[in-house]
């Protein structure tokens, strides 16, 4: 069977900067945040489920109001599950129809699954072969998180509390990158990964 590799890691550890990198050398990458927001976008198709599920206020110009629903289910845990069961059947769907597009081309030797909450998700371990982590400390999480997002470190610190914990994670992984230096020493360990994922190298 054709290599799945999926790639998870905490808020701010780099999942971004790894899976481009990975692209860049002839990987194929399907993001699942990258499928979330398409359905959750101007007329995606979880849009109507939300709307009725969640009420008309959620929805802002046909998509879904972001900020809104992140005050929500960070108030009301239970009503993450209800997005997420809105959600998280149609991204397992869309995802696999482009792994499998992505082998059927023939154009990349492997598959980069990138999902957040890999490690969390019932189901996902059994869809790939290998699960590679990009861990860094917390504090760093929380600077760069601040950097992109201009979140405060209290609303950072609540999401990364609604994660796995960073030891469960890696207790986990099959491949970790340490992505707690430079971009370029990121993207060096992804390029000793993909020679290896690529069947180039040893295991």
């Amino acid at each position: 069977m054709p290599l799945v590799v999926g790639l998870t890691g905490g808020i701010g550890s780099g999942k971004s900067a790894a899976a481009d990198e990975f692209a860049r050398l002839g990987a194929a990458v399907v993001d699942t945040d990258a499928i979330a927001h398409e359905l959750t976008g101007p007329g995606g198709s979880a849009i109507a489920d939300i709307g009725r599920v969640f009420g008309p206020e959620f929805i802002s110009e046909s998509a879904l109001d972001r900020d809104r629903m992140r005050e929500l289910v960070f108030r009301e845990p239970a009503q993450r599950k209800r997005l997420e069961a809105i959600l998280h059947p149609r991204i397992r769907t869309e995802s696999q129809r482009r792994i499998e597009a992505a082998f059927a081309a023939r154009g990349a030797p492997y598959v980069v699954l990138v999902v957040p909450l890999l490690v969390e998700s019932a189901g996902y371990r059994e869809r790939v072969g290998r699960v590679l982590v990009v861990d860094c400390p917390e504090e760093l999480q929380v600077a760069r998180v601040r950097q992109r997002s201009g979140l405060d470190e209290e609303a950072v610190r609540r999401i990364i509390a609604t994660q796995i914990p960073r030891e469960k994670r890696l207790a986990a992984a099959d491949d970790v990158i340490d992505n707690s230096g430079t971009i370029a020493a990121l993207q060096q360990q992804v390029r000793q990964l993909h020679e290896k994922y690529a069947g180039r190298a040893p295991d």
